[in-house]
C-alpha cells in the first residue's frame, strides 16, 4: 500500500523525488513503530490510539514538534488517499491534533550585504580578466561569471534552487524581459526581469560559448574530465552558501535565504502582497503573508529606536 501511494505521488501528483522519499520515510517510521516492515503493513489494522501513542513516543524520543507534525501530515495524506479509493473504512488520523509549533520568521540578507557581495564578485572578475600576463583561464572566467549571475538571479527573481538549475535557454525571453519558471509540481509562472539582469544574462551566455551542455541548460558545469553537464543543485547551494557567508553574519546563507531577501525587499519597497505571491509561485497567500510579519518587526524596531516615548 505504501509503495502504491508513493507511486501515486510521483507519477500522478508529480511530486519531486525528494518529497516522495520523505513521505516514504515518514510512513515507514509509523510501520516500524507498530513493529512491521513496509511490505507487512496493513493500513486497516491500526487505530487512532496507535497514532496518538506514536506521536507521544516521538516527542519522548526528543523529536521536534515540527518533525512530528510533518510525519502526521504524511500519514493523513496516506489515509485520505486510501479512503478515497475505498481501501480503508476510516481515517484514523482525522481526530488527531498535531503538536503546536512556533513558525520561525524568515531570515534575509540586508541590502548592504547584497551590495557588498556584488562588489566583491565584480572586483574578482575584473582582476581575473586583467591579469598582468593576460592568461586568465577561460574556465575560471566562465565559472566566476556564472556564479555572479546566480547570486543576481536568485536575489532579483526569488526563484527556488531547483527552479534555477532547471532553467533552459528556451525559458529566457530577453527581448520581452521575462523568464518562464517551472515550480513545484511543474507549475509554470512568468517572472519579469530588469535591464540590468538581462545584461548579466547576455554577458554570461557570451562567456559560456564553448561550455554549453547539449540539453541547453542555462547553468552548466565543467567536470573534472572536461565534459560539460548541467549544474547540480548541491554545487549551487555550496557556492551560494560560501559566498554569502563571506558578507553576512547570519547563521544560514542558503539560496532560500536569497528568496526570502527578494520577497522582503519587494515588500519593503511597496510591492503588493499578491504580486509577491505570484512572483514566488505560492499557491496560498498565507505562505506569502509571513513576510508582512518580518516587515512589521522592522517597523517595530525602528519605532522603538527612534521615538522618544517608545521606552519606559
Amino acid at each position: 500500500m505504501i509503495r502504491r501511494f508513493l507511486d501515486y505521488l510521483q507519477y500522478e501528483r508529480r511530486y519531486s523525488l525528494r518529497t516522495v522519499s520523505e513521505y516514504g520515510d515518514d510512513l515507514r517510521a509509523f510501520a516500524a513503530f507498530l513493529g512491521l516492515a513496509e511490505a507487512a503493513f496493513e493500513p486497516d489494522k491500526p487505530d487512532t490510539g496507535d497514532v496518538k501513542t506514536w506521536m507521544v513516543d516521538m516527542l519522548d524520543q526528543g523529536l521536534s514538534p515540527r518533525t512530528v507534525k510533518r510525519r502526521l501530515s504524511a500519514l493523513r495524506s496516506f489515509y485520505k488517499y486510501l479512503l478515497r479509493l475505498g481501501l480503508v473504512r476510516r481515517d484514523i488520523t482525522q481526530s488527531v491534533i498535531a503538536p503546536k509549533t512556533d513558525k520561525p520568521l524568515p531570515v534575509f540578507f540586508r541590502e548592504s550585504e547584497m551590495e557588498r557581495e556584488q562588489a566583491i564578485g565584480e572586483r574578482e572578475l575584473d582582476e581575473l580578466m586583467h591579469q598582468p600576463d593576460g592568461k586568465a583561464s577561460p574556465r575560471e572566467v566562465f565559472e566566476l561569471t556564472r556564479d555572479n549571475l546566480i547570486i543576481s538571479m536568485l536575489y532579483q527573481t526569488g526563484m527556488r534552487r531547483a527552479e534555477i538549475v532547471g532553467l533552459k535557454d528556451g525559458d529566457m525571453d530577453l527581448k520581452q524581459g521575462q523568464i518562464r519558471v517551472f515550480g513545484k509540481r511543474r507549475k509554470e509562472r512568468v517572472v519579469p526581469i530588469g535591464e540590468r539582469l538581462i545584461g548579466e544574462i547576455e554577458a554570461y551566455m557570451e562567456v559560456r560559448r564553448g561550455f554549453e551542455s547539449p540539453e541547453k541548460y542555462l547553468l552548466t558545469s565543467v567536470k573534472r574530465d572536461g565534459t560539460i553537464a548541467p549544474m547540480q543543485a548541491s554545487a549551487l547551494y555550496q557556492m551560494v552558501s560560501r559566498r554569502m557567508g563571506e558578507v553576512s553574519t547570519l547563521k544560514k546563507h542558503s539560496p532560500h535565504v536569497l528568496r526570502h531577501t527578494f520577497a522582503t525587499t519587494m515588500l519593503n519597497n511597496g510591492a503588493d502582497i499578491r504580486t509577491i505571491q505570484t512572483l514566488l509561485g505560492h499557491s496560498s497567500l498565507a505562505a506569502t503573508q509571513v513576510y508582512t510579519h518580518t516587515t512589521f518587526e522592522q517597523i517595530q524596531q525602528a519605532y522603538q529606536q527612534a521615538h522618544p516615548r517608545s521606552k519606559k
